[in-house]
C-alpha cells in the first residue's frame, strides 16, 4: 500500500539535535523535514489560519510529490461545531489552495464534548465538496480528501458511517497508548491514522509491537493501491519523527 508516514507539525524546538541537526536554521526545518518524510500534518492551522502567501511558500520549500495535510480551524470545529460552515470552509480552502499539488487531506477534529450531529456533518462535508469543485487548484492531485476525527462515542452509528461513505470521507483512526480510540471503519477508498501517545519507553514512544499491529490493521483494511496517511502526534522529546521513521522502516520491510 502507498503508506505515507509523517508527523503532526514540524516546528518543535526540542527536535533540534534529536531530529534536526543543530546547524540547520529554523527557517529551513520544513525543507529538511520534507527531505525525510513524504507528508506532514499542519496542525498549526487549527489555531490560526496562515496567509495564502505562507501556504505558497510552504509549497515552494517542499519537493514534488510531498503532501501537506491541513487541520481545519477550531473556529469551524469547536466554535461553530460545523454549523454554518460556508465562510470558514471558504477561508480555509482559499488559503490552502496555494499549496496546489502539495495539498493533502483536510482533517476535521471534533471536540470531545461534541455529540453526534449528522445534519451538521453532512452540511459541512457538502461545503467542502462544493467549494473544491469551484476551485481547480484544490483538485490538482484529484478529489479533495477530508478526514473526520470523532471524540465522542455518540458518533459511532450506522447513520454516521453511511454519511462518511457517501462523501468518501475517511474516518480518522486514532490511537493512544497502543489502543484504538474508536471503531476501525473503512469509510473511503483511502485512510487516515493519528497516533497520539505510545506506551513504550522512553515516553511517549511507540514500541515495535504496537507499530506492527497498526500495520496489520491497515494491510487488512485497504488494498495495496490505496493511499493511507499516518501521523504521529507524540511530539514530546522528538518521539514523533523517531516513530515515523520506525513505522516507515517496518512498512518497507513488510512489502
Amino acid at each position: 500500500m502507498p503508506l505515507l508516514v509523517g508527523t503532526s507539525g514540524w516546528q518543535y524546538r526540542d527536535w533540534r539535535g534529536a531530529f534536526y541537526p543543530p546547524e540547520v536554521p529554523l527557517a529551513h526545518w520544513l525543507n529538511f523535514y520534507a527531505g525525510t518524510f513524504p507528508t506532514v500534518e499542519n496542525n498549526g492551522t487549527f489555531y490560526r489560519l496562515a496567509k495564502p502567501e505562507t501556504f505558497a511558500d510552504w509549497r515552494a520549500r517542499t519537493p514534488a510529490g510531498f503532501q501537506m495535510a491541513v487541520k481545519a480551524s477550531r473556529y469551524l470545529t469547536h466554535v461553530r461545531r460545523l454549523r454554518d460552515p460556508g465562510q470558514p470552509v471558504a477561508r480555509l480552502l482559499g488559503a490552502a489552495a496555494r499549496l496546489k499539488d502539495r495539498l493533502g487531506p483536510v482533517l476535521l477534529q471534533l471536540p470531545p464534548t461534541m455529540q453526534s450531529d449528522p445534519d451538521a456533518l453532512d452540511q459541512c462535508l457538502s461545503q467542502f465538496d462544493t467549494q473544491a469543485a469551484a476551485d481547480p487548484r484544490l483538485l490538482t492531485r484529484g478529489p479533495l480528501r477530508v478526514s473526520v476525527e470523532f471524540r465522542h462515542e455518540s458518533w459511532w452509528t450506522p447513520e454516521v458511517r453511511a454519511l462518511l461513505e457517501r462523501h468518501n470521507a475517511a474516518l480518522c483512526w486514532a490511537d493512544r497508548r497502543g489502543r484504538p480510540l474508536g471503531p476501525l471503519w473503512r469509510t473511503a477508498d483511502w485512510g487516515y491514522l493519528r497516533l497520539h501517545e505510545g506506551a513504550a519507553s522512553p515516553w511517549p514512544r511507540y514500541g515495535r509491537q504496537a507499530l506492527s499491529a497498526w500495520l496489520d490493521r491497515i494491510r487488512d483494511t485497504w488494498p495495496d493501491s490505496a493511499d493511507v496517511f499516518a501521523y504521529f502526534n507524540n511530539d514530546q522529546h522528538g518521539a514523533a519523527p523517531a516513530d515515523a521513521a520506525a513505522l516507515t522502516d517496518l512498512a518497507t520491510g513488510a512489502r
